[in-house]
């Protein structure tokens, strides 16, 4: 169920947050998901000739969004935009969260021309995380900068900041980087209300998995720095990026169709026209 809305070209601009890493669904297109998606089929499902595009990619830099996907985006003629960007620079040693916003403030001038409706995204408060506290200052700064800039162009501000449901490590991927499916279909719920649309999208679907035992978790601990933290750091060091040689899942704007409740497989439930 979802009510009537005004939007009937969605494009999604970004990187791994928005192409749904975490949320592994091989029928979809890339074999991701994510709340993007999710929103579309909210959207799709009240909209007849409502068509979707998305544009992300993971690893992607904010300058690298700007320089690849933001005119792409306006070709596509969109009436609603979600971008989320400046996070993988942020989470870089030495970089500058007021002039990441100030980019990103400009970026926002040239979509707010389209006259489409914009969403942007503060970061989530990564105190809970021991692989990301440190940065939390850091974050908080750039959030504020965007909250800035979102309310010079009229944008909606959909804030993960506020959204401490996934302030839980059940909400994370195993690589503690990325939202898992649950984590995902939360971003998606919140995404959802902060356009005013009425949906099914139940809170805690899927069931999260449940809190590891103290030995289980160092073993993870290990799992993760030999499977994540190491690569990570390597790809820092040879500046190089998870993105490299990926194209955008969805390039073309086009319909998205639902036929069944969430939480059923795509194969079952859901066509990509």
């Amino acid at each position: 169920m979802s009510t009537t809305h005004p939007w009937l070209r969605y494009v999604a601009l970004g990187d791994s947050f928005t192409e749904g890493i975490g949320d592994p669904e091989p029928a979809s297109p890339g074999g991701h998901r994510g709340w993007a998606d999710r929103v579309a089929e909210v959207l799709a499902d009240a909209a007849p000739g409502f068509a979707y595009a998305n544009l992300a990619v993971r690893g992607k830099l904010l300058g690298q969004i700007v320089d690849e996907q933001l005119e792409a985006a306006i070709a596509l003629k969109p009436d609603l935009i979600t971008i989320s960007a400046g996070g993988n620079d942020v989470i870089r040693p030495g970089t500058d969260p007021d002039a990441i916003a100030a980019r990103f403030g400009k970026a926002l001038d040239r979509l707010a021309e389209t006259g489409a409706t914009i969403v942007v995204f503060t970061g989530v408060d990564v105190g809970f995380s021991p692989v990301l506290t440190r940065l939390r200052g850091k974050v908080a700064i750039y959030n504020e900068n965007v909250r800035r800039e979102a309310k010079r162009v009229d944008a909606l501000v959909a804030d993960q900041w506020a959204l401490r449901e996934i302030q839980d490590a059940r909400m994370w991927d195993r690589d503690r980087l990325h939202l898992n499916s649950l984590g995902h279909h939360t971003v998606a719920r919140m995404v959802l209300e902060t356009l005013g649309v009425t949906n099914s999208l139940e809170p805690m679907r899927p069931e999260p998995h449940p809190n590891a035992t103290w030995r289980q978790a160092r073993t993870e601990d290990l799992v993760w720095a030999r499977e994540y933290f190491v690569p990570w750091v390597i790809r820092r060091i040879r500046r190089t990026s998870s993105g490299d040689h990926i194209s955008a899942k969805r390039p073309d704007a086009g319909p998205y169709r639902v036929a069944a409740a969430d939480g059923i497989p795509a194969s079952e439930t859901r066509t990509a026209d």
